[in-house]
């Protein structure tokens, strides 16, 4: 999927020359989490691309039994009980929540963390409504995402729409909607996309914005750098299915 793609190379490209302490206390931690919530957890290392999971409970209820380790930052034998289109949407909740985190001053950004309402399909007959969390793990200078903890557990409380980006210490949280599509893309950035994919040319753009023709194309660049992806075709791929066109 062309999400979990860029979703993947944001993550895996960072610098994570240093704090991978800070991730194995993340996994000490978890531990003692699964225990007592009965949840099923997922750390993710994005340095070497691989993920424990650490079961309370919840995991063999859903069928997955002596689940442990991913050769991947993706929890597939999780994945492979949504629906496609389900699995799409909690890629595009997490893009948007990257960039969501992105916008916020560096030493407050460990009090956020993602929740989701997400639909598992046990047998092709049982539905089950799960409650997903997702906190990124920072190296010391709050710059680079090192790691990732997802928890898995049932839907105990509801909340409006499908994801929200949660304050820990507040209790504020904002729903990661179209609405919130400005964290990652300027108002500027979205108009020239659009007109993009309606088909016209960096010279017709300028002349319907008023701008110059160099403003146009490095508004083009600048898209491509956010979205983390190779041209303008992928651009506007991605920017329809995350509405921000």
């Amino acid at each position: 999927m062309e999400n979990q793609r860029i979703l993947n190379k944001l993550l895996r490209t960072q610098n994570f020359s240093d704090s991978r302490t800070n991730l194995l206390l993340a996994e000490n931690n978890i531990r003692a989490l699964v225990e007592i919530e009965k949840v099923l957890a997922v750390v993710s290392n994005m340095a070497d691309g691989t993920s424990r999971i650490f079961d309370g409970g919840f995991g063999s209820t859903i069928g997955l039994k002596n689940y442990s380790r991913e050769d991947s930052i993706w929890e597939t034998g999780i994945l492979s009980l949504m629906s496609d289109e389900e699995q799409e949407e909690k890629y595009i909740a997490e893009l948007r929540f990257f960039h969501y985190i992105r916008h916020q001053p560096k030493q407050f950004r460990n009090n956020y963390y993602l929740i989701s309402k997400l639909r598992f399909n046990q047998d092709g007959k049982k539905f089950m409504d799960v409650l997903h969390r997702m906190y990124y793990v920072y190296d010391d200078s709050a710059e680079n995402i090192i790691g990732a903890i997802c928890t898995y557990g049932p839907l105990t409380f509801d909340f409006n729409g499908k994801s929200h980006a949660v304050n820990s210490l507040t209790g504020i949280s904002e729903p990661l909607t179209s609405s919130t599509n400005s964290t990652v893309l300027s108002k500027r950035e979205c108009q020239i996309l659009s007109l993009i994919a309606s088909g016209f040319k960096s010279a017709e753009i300028a002349d319907r914005l008023n701008i110059s023709k160099h403003t146009v194309s490095r508004h083009r660049q600048e898209i491509l750098a956010r979205l983390q992806v190779k041209n303008s075709i992928e651009a506007c791929r991605l920017a329809k299915s995350m509405k921000l066109i």
